[in-house]
């Protein structure tokens, strides 16, 4: 009996840390990442120990995605209570009471305070900025149309602010402003797909959307991505300008086509990183952007 007893308090127990595992959700973890790829172009990124202060910056913002995991989870039990998928989500679910998860997140966002001052103070601007931004999202941002685009997107680019800051590299404005529209593209092509599903799994907000308003979105994102990226290179290399683009425009100009394809005329863009892992084309152009960008230096001072 006794050991039946301890069989079904272990089971209870790994229950309980599943879904407070559940709550902070690691599979978005890699998300993080964005803070590295484009610092690590700039060869001064190379040098010790900037590597080890992007590492951080990665665990930082980890931390900070915990936090505004769960605190979305505490505002939306109610909402998700009624949706057909999000019902079964460890609050929502009545798996984890809110006591529970309002301590999980105020511990999480102590030590995401003590762990910043610690090892990377100079990110205490880009964390705070991104906490606040979606406790906003989270209370009033995600019912206005467009403007819960833009906070999904900012949120991003400022990943990359975080990476460029952790090394003490210093960023490019119209740099921030390209990436940030690279990231407004794939939530707009989401939001698109989003309209296609039925009433009672649709966000409340798509009813401020319409499948003709995000296709023109959508090409309109893309075509300023071309131009501002045009301004950065402008910026970086003047006269030579001329020399980086015929390198790099090319891949990411196709990119971008094929991108508007998959959403567009495929009806694709429902899970921005796994559709960009499946399409062999999408990919093989972003790795080629890369390549190219590498190659010609464009970060470089």
């Amino acid at each position: 009996m006794y050991s039946l007893q301890s069989r079904a308090v272990a089971v209870r127990s790994r229950t309980a840390l599943r879904d407070l595992l559940t709550l902070v959700r690691p599979g978005q973890w890699p998300k993080s990442l964005l803070v590295v790829p484009l610092v690590l172009l700039h060869p001064a990124a190379w040098t010790w120990p900037r590597p080890a202060a992007l590492a951080g910056a990665v665990g930082l913002f980890v931390l900070a995605s915990a936090v505004v995991y769960v605190g979305n989870d505490v505002a939306d039990a109610g909402y998700d209570r009624a949706h057909p998928a999000k019902r079964h989500r460890p609050i929502a679910a009545g798996r984890v009471p809110v006591r529970t998860a309002v301590a999980l997140g105020a511990a999480l966002f102590v030590v995401l305070v003590v762990a910043t001052a610690v090892t990377l103070p100079v990110l205490f601007a880009p964390l705070g900025a991104y906490v606040a931004l979606n406790a906003a999202y989270s209370r009033w941002l995600k019912h206005v149309p467009v403007a819960e685009v833009f906070a999904v997107a900012a949120g991003f680019a400022l990943r990359v602010l975080a990476g460029y800051l952790a090394t003490g590299v210093r960023p490019s404005g119209w740099l921030l402003l390209c990436v940030f529209l690279l990231c407004f593209l794939p939530v707009l092509g989401k939001r698109r797909r989003e309209l296609d599903l039925p009433e009672a799994l649709r966000r409340p907000v798509l009813r401020g959307y319409s499948a003709a308003f995000l296709d023109q979105l959508l090409v309109l994102a893309a075509g300023l991505t071309v131009v501002v990226f045009l301004f950065f290179a402008h910026e970086r290399w003047g006269a030579r300008a001329d020399l980086v683009l015929a390198a790099v425009l090319l891949p990411v100009l196709f990119g971008l086509c094929r991108y508007l394809h998959v959403v567009l005329v495929q009806g694709g863009g429902a899970d921005p990183a796994r559709g960009l892992l499946r399409d062999r084309v999408l990919l093989g152009s972003g790795v080629l952007s890369v390549v190219a960008l590498a190659a010609a230096g464009l970060l470089s001072p």
